[in-house]
């Protein structure tokens, strides 16, 4: 790549293919590529404009007949802790929260998998391998980290079981939640998948940062149906980023 692309990104766009989130309609995604030494600042760039990260590209859609699609940011500061987030926290202080470097192991792909198998087994992402797995925690040229949740040990010295993990990178202006997966066979009861994100919430607050960013929001889309519920929430639309406050059901 010449230096003239790295400072200057190029954006292409993709070919119609099927809707994740909403059935019978085509999606079609514009992006580019976060390579060199400025992709930092420009993942920051994009990220306040509605675009999400992947490996080493950032993408946002581009659909000509729908915009269903909305990025969402929660406002830390202001975040409402409700009575059924208390009682989440509450069923989780048990868990050991660890922030690691961004390397791939094999306990973490195991989970990944089970993950995908309970949550997503017809997605995307369904047939990604263990190699495929390394290079969506590593092939990245921005600050990112994972974040392990993790049982109490049973034994003296050992680590407690993997429950959940969250591939996350940090902004100059908050924590954006690449990508985040967990034990959702067994821990059903733990409600992680809220629980991770009212720890990345507390987390954010306590790096005196604004905003965690929770990627697109679509109405209509059960996958995405429990982003709503963490208010005061801003989304990204024709006049930029605008307060919204509607919540939904207790569902996690």
């Amino acid at each position: 790549m010449t230096q003239h692309s790295r400072d200057t990104p190029q954006f292409y766009l993709t070919a119609p293919s099927p809707c994740p989130y909403l059935p019978g309609r085509q999606e079609r995604k514009v992006f580019t590529h976060l390579v060199g030494d400025r992709a930092p600042q420009l993942n920051d760039v994009l990220t306040q404009g509605g675009f999400r990260r992947s490996q080493n590209i950032a993408y946002r859609p581009a659909c000509e007949n729908c915009r269903a699609c909305v990025s969402t940011r929660v406002v830390a500061r202001n975040f409402v802790l409700m009575r059924p987030f208390r009682r989440i926290l509450r069923a989780n202080t048990d868990v050991i929260v660890n922030e690691i470097p961004a390397h791939p192991t094999s306990e973490q792909y195991a989970l990944f998998r089970s993950y995908l198998d309970h949550r997503h087994s017809e997605g995307g992402m369904a047939d990604m391998s263990v190699l495929d797995y390394g290079l969506m925690i590593e092939d990245t040229h921005v600050e990112t980290l994972l974040i392990e949740y993790r049982l109490p040990a049973t034994q003296a010295g050992q680590p407690g079981e993997l429950i959940g993990c969250a591939l996350t990178d940090v902004l100059s202006d908050g924590l954006s939640m690449v990508y985040s997966f967990y034990d959702a066979e067994n821990c059903a009861h733990r409600s992680l998948g809220t629980f991770m994100v009212l720890d990345h919430i507390a987390r954010t607050r306590r790096l005196a940062l604004p905003y965690l960013y929770l990627g697109y929001w679509v109405e209509g889309s059960r996958k995405m149906a429990y982003k709503a519920r963490f208010a005061p929430q801003e989304h990204l639309g024709s006049s930029g980023w605008t307060t919204h406050r509607k919540t939904t059901g207790n569902r996690s």
